[in-house]
């Protein structure tokens, strides 16, 4: 440490004379020339430094900006598309509702027209029914008229003789004038 010492104390006592030489003792020339390259590094590096740390701030300043820019307009199509969902689901909502009860309507429509349709149906069902009773019923009469009718004249003709065929006619013709005289 002596000699670190000497070097910066002998410096008032150096000769005059126009020698020049080196000094090859490591550690007292070292931190000189260290701390002249720092000095002469500061001085001068000190605008390329600034220069260089000025721009770099402006680029992470740029690239902040930009990012909250980026951010602010996914922050905005994100509640554009969460409206936009908002809205498509309400109209699913209402386009289910809406489904549901046009199914149920048509539903009750579509049972409202085959209960119609059936009544329909049993009402000529039991017309048709009716009419072919009826007409069954009148076959029947005339069937059983046409059987009596001939199994009286068949009585009748086996029983008239001329004079009481005579006889019903005379009477027969008696009850027409008495009517003809009350109806004048």
């Amino acid at each position: 440490m002596k000699n670190i010492t000497d070097s910066f104390v002998s410096v008032g006592h150096w000769p005059s004379a126009g020698s020049f030489e080196f000094n090859t003792d490591i550690l007292a020339t070292n931190p000189i020339n260290l701390s002249v390259v720092l000095g002469v590094l500061i001085f001068f590096g000190k605008g390329v430094l600034n220069d260089l740390l000025d721009k770099r701030k402006q680029r992470i300043l740029s690239t902040i900006r930009n990012s909250e820019e980026l951010r602010r307009g996914a922050i905005e199509q994100l509640e554009k598309a969460r409206f936009r969902l908002r809205k498509v689901e309400i109209e699913a909502d209402e386009y289910r509702t809406n489904g549901y009860s046009e199914i149920e309507r048509e539903k009750v429509n579509l049972i409202n027209a085959t209960c119609n349709s059936l009544e329909r149906l049993e009402n000529y069902k039991n017309e048709t029914l009716f009419f072919e009773k009826q007409r069954a019923i009148n076959q029947v009469r005339q069937q059983v008229l046409q059987q009596a009718l001939q199994k009286a004249l068949g009585t009748l003709n086996s029983c008239l003789n001329s004079e009481l065929h005579f006889r019903t006619i005379s009477t027969n013709i008696g009850i027409l004038g008495s009517v003809e005289e009350i109806t004048d």
